[in-house]
């Protein structure tokens, strides 16, 4: 992709590997839940009919086969199809390297880094969400390709008895975008993990994997390797918000799964934010 750029292209979508933008600072590291990173529109006339095919196609190298068609319908939902309201941009040089390639759009920050980040997972945070129509969605979410991810990690609270339920419940949502990393010296609120019985662990690893199941391979064994390396779910803990419960179900809309330099926050009302920040050490800085 970066060689069929012309030296105008480049000049809107390229970006020195450190560029800082006046008002969002480190660009590349950069996440949101609706932006562009520039107005450069992937299905406008900015680029050709080659360079279009060629970043849908680094789009379906970063998410996982089987997941295309959802992410399909999320786009179509929330921007009127891929490319819409999406932009990209490039950071350093993907022949000598480093180099990262940033999509943006509504309800999207995804990373394609070449592994030029070791330390960060996904190349850095990332954002996805889905508002299938409604935007207030009901209790059961219809048409939300990632709801299935929540009705997964709400099993492991069925399975929570009385005195683990009192732990695990959480009074109030903390805002959506406070992923940063607490490391070990900060307390994390809900259930440590190390709390859970044998059989709501495996529950809980079997709810990882379907976090995990809409990216590609390497950046889900990624990801599990900087978990392992600040201690593995072990070291984390578990915490459903009781604020904001569609339809009073307790069937909890709003949850995160955190450890060290693990986050995994689902905000499933009034629709579906998710943010994902995950790094192999805690003192990595947050630019959300």
């Amino acid at each position: 992709m970066h060689g069929t750029l012309t030296d105008s292209q480049r000049s809107k979508i390229c970006y020195d590997w450190n560029h800082i933008d006046p008002k969002r600072g480190l660009l590349r590291t950069r996440v949101s839940n609706n932006w562009m990173i520039n107005d450069a529109s992937i299905h406008g006339d900015y680029y050709t009919a080659e360079q279009k095919d060629l970043i849908r196609k680094i789009f379906e190298s970063i998410v996982s086969s089987e997941w295309i068609g959802k992410f399909d319908q999320q786009m179509e939902d929330d921007c009127g199809g891929f490319g819409r309201e999406q932009a990209i941009g490039i950071f350093g040089d993907p022949d000598a390297g480093p180099f990262e390639l940033v999509q943006t759009g509504r309800h999207m920050t995804l990373r394609c880094d070449g592994d030029s980040e070791p330390s960060v997972a996904f190349g850095g945070p990332i954002f996805y969400g889905h508002d299938p129509g409604s935007f207030d969605e009901q209790k059961d979410h219809p048409g939300n390709v990632f709801w299935q991810q929540a009705l997964n990690v709400n099993r492991i609270y069925e399975m929570l008895d009385g005195r683990q339920r009192k732990i695990a419940e959480v009074a109030q949502t903390p805002g959506e975008q406070a992923v940063a990393f607490k490391g070990k010296s900060q307390a994390i609120s809900g259930i440590p993990v190390t709390d859970l019985s044998s059989d709501q662990k495996e529950q809980l690893q079997l709810s990882l994997g379907s976090l995990l199941e809409p990216f590609r391979v390497t950046d889900r064994q990624e990801a599990l390797e900087c978990l392992s390396s600040q201690g593995g779910l072990d070291a984390c803990h578990l915490s459903f918000y009781t604020d904001h419960d569609i339809g009073n179900d307790r069937v909890w809309d709003n949850w995160r799964l955190e450890g060290p330099s693990f986050v995994w926050h689902f905000r499933g009302a009034p629709h579906v934010h998710v943010w994902v920040n995950i790094a192999d050490r805690p003192d990595i800085e947050l630019n959300a």
